[in-house]
């Protein structure tokens, strides 16, 4: 089944979000179908802030490793793009083709000075349309941050831009924050795109989700987090207990 096949299912498709290819061969061997990056794991593996810190060369050579160890369909979070320009983005997107990714995501904000806020709907869509017709075979999920920038008239908004977007050729639509279920479903009535969210707090169930009309879940940067801060915790023990006992503990618990 190919990638945007994954999108047209009765169930969502449960995307592992891994930031290196140790990452990617967990998730493998845990059964998940597809992966995603997640920008803000790469940032922080590489220590930099989230927000196209790092360069695009770097992100260009852990998404190589990650397709040296796995075949599964991969999908780069590549932000707004890496790029001031259009040209420069088609280009990103192109070399990730070239490195065998069949899947972006790309949103419509930007981070300036640590400090994210929305692009003009219609001056994404502008470029969002240059972008589809220079790499048709890239599926291009395309976030919008409406919900985690609690912009006024959120829902209004979210889908505006999304029939926006979907007129201009995105293949995807990633809504990040949105939670509550009656919000859920009026996204996925009201724009024709297959409907991504992602882990949160109060986020519903996946059974529940599918029968809102979710169509693809993300997990952002949280398995990464939970992962730092497991290793976080088992390094202050060893420092504290002056042993080895808490990295063996779970050998015991077989």
């Amino acid at each position: 089944m190919d990638f945007n096949a994954l999108h047209h299912q009765n169930h969502p498709l449960l995307i592992a979000n891994v930031w290196d290819a140790s990452s990617a061969l967990a998730a493998q061997q845990a059964g998940y179908h597809a992966l995603g990056t997640s920008s803000a794991a790469i940032a922080s593996l590489l220590g930099y802030e989230d927000g196209e810190g790092m360069h695009f060369d770097e992100l260009l050579f852990i998404v190589t490793r990650i397709k040296a160890v796995t075949a599964l369909p991969l999908s780069v979070d590549l932000e707004a793009g890496y790029g001031n320009t259009t040209s420069r983005i088609i280009e990103n997107i192109r070399c990730l083709a070239q490195a065998g990714v069949i899947g972006i995501n790309l949103e419509d904000s930007h981070v300036v000075n640590g400090v994210r806020s929305l692009d003009d709907a219609h001056a994404f869509a502008d470029r969002l349309q240059e972008i589809t017709e220079a790499c048709p075979g890239m599926f291009i999920n395309v976030r919008t941050d409406t919900f985690l920038l609690n912009v006024e008239d959120t829902l209004e908004q979210t889908i505006y831009r999304g029939q926006l977007y979907a007129a201009r050729g995105a293949n995807g639509f990633f809504v990040p924050g949105v939670t509550q279920p009656d919000s859920i479903a009026a996204l996925a009535q009201h724009v024709t795109l297959p409907l991504n969210v992602m882990c949160m707090p109060m986020i519903p169930d996946f059974a529940t989700l599918a029968s809102l009309g979710v169509r693809r879940i993300s997990m952002g940067n949280f398995i990464h987090a939970a992962t730092q801060s497991r290793l976080k915790e088992l390094l202050s023990k060893v420092q504290q207990n002056q042993n080895f006992v808490d990295i063996f503990s779970h050998e015991n618990n077989r």
